[in-house]
């Protein structure tokens, strides 16, 4: 490794950690892993102290009530459903800096004329923040389990279902905040970037399940097979699941390489008052 990119890591390291941004990023996710499923026993609580009350009007919640209190596997499912919305939302918007907010900053500009290169730049972000992401999203479905085992009666997830969904929730997270990078980075509208990866992550899914597309090998239905690990409700094979995975570690690396593209084709005009890109 160059000492160009051994000084970008520490950059996105210092700049990641010293504004807190590492920290609140982990307090949303992991805060809101332990806090979903006690909303859901919450509910599910509130829901059974107002059963006489629909007696009374002749509608029978008895199932419903009994459902939300009894598994861990609502607790987990929550959880992940919110990782990937929620917590990714929170991830964009705080890495906004990175993913381009820094370009429009007059004190911060990619020093060509001393030899800087565009990849020394570019690559520790496309590390260190979709890295972070998987780890903290891992973290976050096991810390769901944990508290679900807590609020619920009866366990009925294991182990190896809640590393698959967190993994799994994880990849979701790195492939929605290299695309942040990619457009952020290029266009130096880092605003822009988040918004457009939002209402992707947020439409695309459940446009795809509505048109009844198959969710496997497609990187923008990745949450919806973390869920259905934990549900149950479709049977993916293994092979299937890492065929999927490494579809979408193909596709960040083809971002990557589009974003180095675009630094590399940028020109730079230094003349005037003002700095522009």
């Amino acid at each position: 490794m160059s000492i160009q990119t051994r000084a970008g890591f520490k950059k996105e390291m210092l700049a990641f950690t010293r504004t807190n941004r590492l920290l609140i990023l982990a307090l949303i996710i992991l805060g809101w892993a332990a806090l979903g499923p006690l909303l859901i026993r919450g509910l599910g609580v509130v829901m059974d102290t107002l059963t006489p009350l629909y007696d009374e009007m002749g509608v029978d919640i008895t199932g419903m009530t009994d459902m939300l209190v009894a598994s861990t596997s609502n607790g987990v499912i929550s959880a992940i459903a919110d990782l990937t919305t929620t917590g990714l939302i929170a991830a964009l918007i705080i890495i906004n800096s990175a993913a381009g907010g820094e370009q429009k900053k007059r004190s911060m500009i990619i020093p060509k004329a001393t030899g800087l290169k565009n990849q020394s730049y570019l690559f520790p972000k496309y590390i260190i923040y979709p890295v972070t992401a998987l780890i903290l999203a891992t973290i976050a479905a096991f810390v769901a389990w944990g508290t679900s085992i807590l609020a619920f009666e009866i366990n009925d997830v294991s182990a190896q279902s809640v590393l698959v969904a967190g993994v799994l929730a994880g990849i979701t997270l790195m492939f929605y905040i290299t695309l942040h990078l990619t457009i952020g980075t290029s266009t130096g509208q880092a605003g822009m970037s988040s918004i457009i990866c939002i209402i992707a992550s947020l439409i695309l899914p459940n446009l795809f399940a509505a048109l009844g597309s198959e969710l496997i090998y497609n990187p923008f239905t990745l949450n919806l097979i973390a869920v259905s690990q934990i549900q149950n409700t479709q049977a993916f094979q293994g092979s299937e699941i890492i065929g999927t995975a490494l579809i979408v570690f193909a596709l960040m690396i083809i971002l990557y390489l589009i974003a180095l593209f675009a630094q590399n084709a940028k020109k730079i005009d230094n003349s005037g008052n003002e700095i522009r890109l």
